[in-house]
């Protein structure tokens, strides 16, 4: 098995918002990318375990939420590890945009 895919995201909204705004999160960030499937997510507590499809290819992984970052790490299969490095910036990307702080 491959090591994991981790990004970390640093925010300044708090654990509680960050949480608010990552629920709806991962459904609206793949409806924006046709080619990606959220196949189950599911909360317990600050952490969202999920499991999601691109290409015919399944991954699966978590999101922890602490006060001032939100870790992710994600499982790709042999097949998406070749956009792995494209990938984690489009996570880094898109959860700036979703966490970014707005008045």
């Amino acid at each position: 098995m491959s090591a994991p895919l981790i990004v970390s995201i640093p925010h300044r909204l708090g654990r509680d918002e960050a949480i608010r705004r990552l629920k709806s999160g991962l459904s609206r960030a793949a409806a924006s990318v046709p080619v990606l499937n959220v196949d189950e997510e599911s909360w317990e507590g600050d952490r969202m375990m999920f499991r999601v499809r691109a290409l015919g290819q399944a991954a699966h992984g978590q999101v922890d939420v602490a006060d001032d970052h939100v870790r992710l790490e994600v499982t790709l299969p042999w097949l998406l590890q070749r956009f792995a490095e494209a990938a984690q910036a489009a996570i880094k990307h898109r959860g700036r945009l979703l966490l970014e702080k707005r008045p």
